[in-house]
């Protein structure tokens, strides 16, 4: 198959326009096929020289773009172009009512040779439904056999649903009617009826890129609702509805204050009719933005009880999607070098819009904890790019930025563009840029044209900085303390790594904390450490704050802070204070070495964020001890009040600290002291709450042997503390943990089987049984890590995450070199995004060595590796690195 590139992007543009889709799919035996029919007329001209970007003589045309001899507008013989299709076979070729040979195709590529000034192609063909979440995807619900259908056709999947000129900038109208069982229901793009038993016909879009056509398809369970004007609708299977029927109100509420936020913003309404929001199994990303019908992975739709940081997630990624209206459906990039224009901007408003529309109004303390610190670690990796590539040359190579630099590093620069033009020359640059591009496309030249014109700036050289050039910064302060016990002198040094010596104009907050004034003592951090009585015990609250520029251009990259000297010193000097940046931050020596007492103490949620992202980033980069950021975790996260905080901080702590960084000795004493630090923060929470569920996961896993009789008590329903539901989630979890530790095994696991039957439990089990602390079950699990491609690539992926344990290195240590050699056989036969998955569960991250690393290099250094399993593999190697440095500080 031939992966499309940006040069034939560029030339197929200039070349073509496309006027329309029409496509009938005919689903009717989808019950029992896995192939499905599939009609498309496309109706296509040619651009005229002045129009697009190709001239008669081969000359650059009037936009200055590329331009190939020989084509022309006026019904003479023009160049030969292609359009992409993955047929299983074809039927019916037509172009310009003469027949085609279906033999021309060529991998993925049909031809098209002679062409007129516009031109009409009918395929008729047989496709294949998938069960990796590419294409069509066709899931059989395990809880009552019904057959559910989805499209995904992001990137370049269009092409395995119907036949297309499959790039962005090829943007075009779509009518589709779909043939399906008359019981389904179907959804899709435009608003569509059933017009007789079976046949659904939907109204013509506005002009879409093909990476946004869908269908939602099946006995869905469907909600309705109205708002403003736009019918809303919400889908899930049926198994799921009392599920979904108990959170709609909750959903739609946030769909509602999020589209009447947008409308506030942009000053531009939703410009696609219907907002169908669907839940779908098997999904491969969190959500994919499709205009009028949105699709989400199912495990949005909860069964089992969740947390506020579970339900505020949720609505991000609502808010996200719904940013993705204006940004990357309404205007397109042209290519996939301005992926950030989609992601960048929808990541930044989901959580600016959560945070001011919806009552999670917290949602930035959540993103500086987590999703921030996914940006950084991408960021760090030998695989960085900058946030807007100069070029991605083809379409395999794009998938690979869908990553935390093109979401959250973005996200974080425009973060820091607002802190610097202001928000309403923001706002208004943004209106300008929809207005003059709606329904077409563009690029980063255009956006930052607009928001020029609105700020008065030139922000040519923001953009080169913070968008051309790869890597972070760091931000660490430096102080003097005078004898009166104030700060004598400030500053912020920024460095940046010699191989990307990039430094940027910061715009930042500086914090002075310290104690408020003396309140009743408070209980100790942690219990077996002496309370020092000349220290104030009250909270630690922001005492003085200045917002600073950081320039770039001074000596030795060292910016005085003059605002801040005279200010009383305080116990924390905090760097890039409010998370208007995106820097790495480090502490002064003594504000580090305090973070123990001072942390916990900390009354805002923002800041207790920051610190502990900082913390954990220290950690990674084997600047911190591992040991010692395990001692500020068992102290400060029973004290902790932000569950997304907690969640994040204990997640870093034992899948990272614990599992990765400590010496296999140390291990079962740190695991002790989390333990207890989670079964502290378990005894504080208030029954039925959150709180309690987040510091129930922590208490689970971090049991070791001497309480797995508690785990297995609570699962059999007895000795459960009030307020803790075992439910289905929590159930699996503590036998997964019981299997883990050699105390459950496949019986446990068939029975528990027989009791959920659905599809969440299908994941659970695999992932289970490839955790079986047995020879025979890891070699099953490997066979179908390696060699099974019939089960659906989430059920591989599941069973590739069981398989590694830490506790269980004697059993999988001849595993580590079959990985680097059977993953390149296994990711040739696999779809792009099923290897992906399968490789990246499967690598084996807790076989932390030398000669694990030296494995890695080797496969690296071949010559004809796929790329995508080399950057998976780069990635996590470079985790392993840093895993080794850290077990080999001091």
């Amino acid at each position: 198959m031939h992966s499309l590139t940006r040069d034939e992007a560029l030339a197929r543009a200039g070349l073509v326009r496309v006027d329309g889709y029409e496509i009938e799919l005919d689903l009717t035996a989808a019950r029992t096929s896995t192939e499905f029919g599939s009609t498309t007329r496309v109706r296509f001209s040619l651009r005229p020289p002045t129009d697009g970007s190709l001239a008669t003589d081969g000359s650059l045309a009037t936009d200055g773009s590329l331009a190939t001899a020989g084509s022309s507008a006026d019904g003479e013989p023009a160049p030969a172009t292609f359009v992409e299709l993955k047929p299983v076979s074809i039927q019916q070729l037509w172009l310009n009512g003469q027949p085609l040979d279906p033999s021309a195709v060529d991998g993925n590529r049909l031809p098209l040779a002679t062409l007129h000034a516009t031109n009409e192609l009918v395929v008729t063909a047989t496709m294949r439904y998938s069960n990796t979440g590419e294409g069509l995807h066709r899931f059989t619900d395990p809880e009552d056999g019904e057959v559910y259908l989805y499209a995904q056709t992001f990137l370049d999947d269009a092409q395995r649903m119907f036949a297309c000129f499959d790039q962005p900038d090829l943007k075009a109208p779509v009518r589709l009617s779909v043939a399906a069982p008359p019981d389904w229901t179907v959804r899709a793009n435009g608003a569509g009826k059933q017009a007789s038993p079976g046949r659904w016909e939907f109204t013509e879009t506005a002009p879409l890129a093909t990476y946004f056509v869908t269908v939602v398809a099946g006995p869905y369970h469907l909600v309705e609702d109205f708002h403003d004007g736009i019918p809303l609708g919400l889908l899930c299977r049926r198994s799921l509805a009392p599920y979904l029927d108990a959170d709609a109100a909750e959903i739609f509420g946030v769909t509602r204050a999020c589209l009447d936020r947008y409308h506030e913003l942009f000053a531009s309404r939703y410009p696609f009719g219907t907002y169908d929001q669907a839940f779908v199994p098997e999904f491969n990303a969190g959500a994919m933005e499709n205009p009028g019908c949105v699709t989400f992975r199912d495990e949005f739709v909860f069964r089992s009880a969740v947390t506020e940081a579970e339900r505020e997630l949720r609505a991000v990624v609502i808010a996200h999607e719904m940013a993705h209206m204006w940004f990357g459906d309404l205007v397109t990039m042209r290519w996939w070098d301005d992926l950030w224009l989609n992601e960048s901007f929808a990541e930044y408003m989901g959580y600016r819009v959560t945070a001011e529309a919806t009552r999670f109004t917290g949602a930035w303390t959540s993103f500086a904890v987590g999703r921030k610190s996914w940006g950084y670690a991408a960021d760090q990796r030998p695989s960085t790019h900058p946030v807007a590539p100069a070029d991605v040359p083809d379409t395999a190579l794009a998938l690979l930025n869908f990553d935390g630099i093109s979401y959250a590093k973005g996200a974080s620069a425009l973060r820091q563009l607002v802190a610097w033009v202001g928000d309403g020359a923001f706002l208004t640059g943004l209106r300008t840029y929809f207005a003059q591009h709606a329904f077409a496309n563009a690029s980063l030249a255009d956006l930052l044209a607009a928001l020029t014109t609105a700020s008065g700036r030139d922000l040519a050289g923001w953009a080169e900085v913070w968008l051309r050039h790869a890597q972070v910064n760091t931000l660490r302060p430096e102080i003097t303390i005078g004898s009166d016990g104030r700060l004598a002198q400030v500053a912020v040094v920024q460095t940046a790594p010699p191989t990307h010596p990039t430094l940027r104009p910061h715009r930042i907050g500086i914090g002075v904390y310290g104690p408020a004034e003396q309140t009743e003592p408070m209980e100790p951090t942690n219990p077996t450490e002496p309370t020092n009585p000349t220290e104030p015990t009250g909270p630690i609250v922001l005492l003085r704050r200045v917002e600073v520029d950081i320039d770039p251009a001074a000596p030795g990259g060292r910016t005085g802070i003059a605002s801040l000297v005279g200010s009383e010193a305080g116990r924390l000097l905090l760097v890039n204070d409010g998370d208007l940046t995106y820097a790495k931050i480090r502490f002064v020596p003594a504000d580090l070495a305090a973070l123990p007492t001072v942390l916990p103490r900390t009354a805002d949620p923002l800041a207790r964020a920051i610190i502990w992202a900082a913390a954990a980033d220290a950690t990674r980069d084997a600047e911190w001890p591992a040991a010692d950021y395990l001692t500020l975790a068992a102290g400060a996260l029973p004290r902790e009040t932000e569950i997304a905080v907690f969640e994040d901080a204990l997640r870093f702590a034992r899948a990272t600290v614990l599992n990765r960084y400590l010496a296999p000795s140390a291990r079962p004493a740190a695991a002790q002291a989390l333990h207890a630090a989670c079964a502290r923060a378990f005894a504080a929470a208030a029954p039925g709450g959150g709180h309690q569920l987040s510091a129930a996961r922590g208490v689970i896993g971090c049991s070791g042997p001497a309480q797995a009789g508690t785990l297995a008590a609570w699962l059999a329903g007895t000795d459960v503390p009030a307020g803790l539901v075992i439910d289905p989630e929590l159930r699996w979890t503590l036998l997964h943990r019981l299997v883990v530790l050699g105390r459950a095994g496949e019986g446990e696991i068939a029975a528990e089987s027989r009791r959920d039957r659905s599809a969440r439990a299908a994941e659970h089990a695999a992932r289970a049984r490839a955790a079986v602390a047995d020879p025979e079950a890891k070699a099953r699990a490997w066979r179908m890590i390696v060699d099974d491609d019939t089960m659906s690539a989430r059920l591989v992926a599941a069973t590739a995450e069981g398989f590694w344990q830490p506790e269980q290195a004697d059993l999988t240590d001849g595993y580590v070199s079959r990985y680097f050699e059977q993953m390149p056989a296994m990711a040739a036969r696999r779809s792009p995004h099923a290897a992906r998955q399968i490789a990246t569960h499967a690598y084996p991250q807790f076989a932390v060595s030398v000669g694990t690393v030296r494995e890695a290099d080797a496969l690296l250094a071949r010559d004809r590796l796929d790329p995508l399993l080399r950057r998976v593999v780069v990635d996590a190697t470079d985790e392993l690195r840093r895993a080794v440095r850290a077990r080999l500080r001091p």
